[in-house]
């Protein structure tokens, strides 16, 4: 089985979009990563509009920009054999297949890593609003408060005290909060059902709506609402998931390297097998922390 690798990473390079998710919402920076690192300017305060002035001069402000070094997290994929066996009678391009799978699995992990970038370490910045759901139980064994539409209102007014500007605002539901909301106001369920090809709804409050699974999760921590480690193992009794929203124009995304690793099963005589992997190189997370928030489901006690 021949294979071209600058083809194949071209390819998985152009179809790498995360079409439909919400990260197709923020924007690239993929022009400015060098060796797998890109360099961020921290812009300084904002000037002063003055107001009918009548006092000359008008006063000169120096604004002090910071440079910000952030090294692109790297992705390997597991690697694939493909048996040269397989290859005889099979009705489809099996090798065509595994890359393409491998492009599937970077894309939802590296969306996955994004959200998680994306939420709040926890609750004790202003800045950075963590919105506790206020609904009823939901009726599981660890019984938690549903989301309401009230609580989406809330996740607003935070923002809007925060002076974010309106316009590009970001709301990212985990399932079980879609599922409420749906459940409890039927013009966001018709909205939801219009588009039924997608799920997609247009607006909400002025957020615009995505919907993502595999979502930050919070415990309590001394009292303190945290942010659990990227991949940590569930713990039913205490986990409580959460939706995130931010201002799409304070987040950035870059993608770096992306590669092929690959062994034919001409130079492979023990296995006679093909052996395929990639490894990419992608970064999203706030470029500003100011405006990114979460509603994390409260634990419900009766």
């Amino acid at each position: 089985m021949g294979v071209l690798r600058e083809l194949w990473t071209g390819e998985l390079i152009n179809a790498f979009r995360h079409e439909g998710l919400f990260l197709a919402r923020i924007p690239s920076a993929d022009q400015y990563v060098n060796n797998n690192v890109i360099h961020l300017a921290d812009i300084g305060a904002d000037p002063a509009v003055l107001i009918n002035n009548t006092t000359y001069p008008i006063a000169v402000v120096s604004r002090e920009d910071d440079d910000v070094t952030i090294s692109l997290n790297k992705f390997d994929t597991e690697n694939t054999a493909v048996l040269d066996d397989e290859l005889y009678g099979l009705p489809y391009d099996k090798p065509g297949s595994v890359m393409e799978q491998h492009r599937e699995v970077l894309e939802e992990v590296t969306s996955s890593k994004a959200a998680h970038q994306l939420a709040p370490a926890d609750n004790s910045d202003t800045n950075q609003p963590v919105v506790l759901t206020t609904g009823g139980t939901d009726g599981e064994t660890n019984p938690r408060k549903l989301c309401l539409l009230a609580d989406i209102r809330n996740a607003k007014k935070k923002l809007d005290l925060l002076k974010v500007p309106q316009k590009d605002r970001i709301l990212v539901l985990h399932p079980d909060h879609m599922n409420a909301l749906l459940a409890q106001d039927s013009n966001f369920a018709m909205q939801y059902s219009i588009n039924y090809t997608e799920g997609k709804i247009t607006k909400l409050l002025g957020f615009e709506i995505f919907e993502y699974g595999d979502m930050p999760i919070y415990s309590d921590v001394g009292g303190t609402l945290t942010k659990k480690a990227f991949g940590a193992a569930a713990a039913p009794s205490t986990d409580q998931v959460a939706s995130i929203f931010f201002y799409a124009k304070r987040a950035v995304k870059a993608r770096g390297a992306v590669e092929m690793y690959y062994q034919d099963a001409k130079t492979n005589p023990e296995y006679r097998q093909s052996v395929i992997g990639f490894r990419l190189y992608h970064v999203c997370l706030p470029k500003k922390t100011t405006g990114f928030g979460a509603i994390v489901s409260a634990i419900y006690t009766p």
